[in-house]
């Protein structure tokens, strides 16, 4: 089946494992979404990711993160971006999640990047989603 935006597709499959508190969660994979993926897990809201090589596409899995007593670690998750209207946003002008509490992937022309690693860099780009 042909999806229109992967990326919406790929967050709701994680927001809906994680309320469903599954351990794992599958998808098709592309080379933006397990980007988008390895940020998610270098700022700790996802255990791992792994590409299994399987025909006629390569999947995507996801171990979730769940902290004691079954806690949620991943408390929201947000497409910003979309296909019908794209969000950019300068260096300067990088959103905040929560206060920085939370963490908005951005993809700049240096790779897909958490906006504190956008800030520091000192580059601006589209802003993909919002986790928190």
């Amino acid at each position: 089946m042909n999806v229109t935006d992967p990326i919406a597709d790929m967050l709701t499959r994680i927001r809906n494992a994680n309320a469903a508190n599954k351990a794992t969660v599958s998808m098709p994979s592309s080379k933006k979404l397990v980007e988008i993926v390895r940020v998610i897990q270098e700022e700790g809201y996802i255990e791992s990711y792994s590409v299994e090589d399987t025909y006629p596409a390569k999947t995507l899995h996801i171990t979730l993160k769940y902290g004691p007593k079954k806690a949620k670690v991943i408390r929201g998750i947000k497409r910003i971006s979309k296909p019908g209207l794209r969000i950019y946003s300068s260096c300067a002008d990088l959103p905040r999640v929560l206060g920085g509490l939370g963490t908005a992937v951005i993809s700049t022309s240096h790779g897909v990047m958490a906006d504190r690693d956008a800030r520091k860099l000192g580059v601006g780009g589209e802003v993909v989603a919002y986790i928190w």
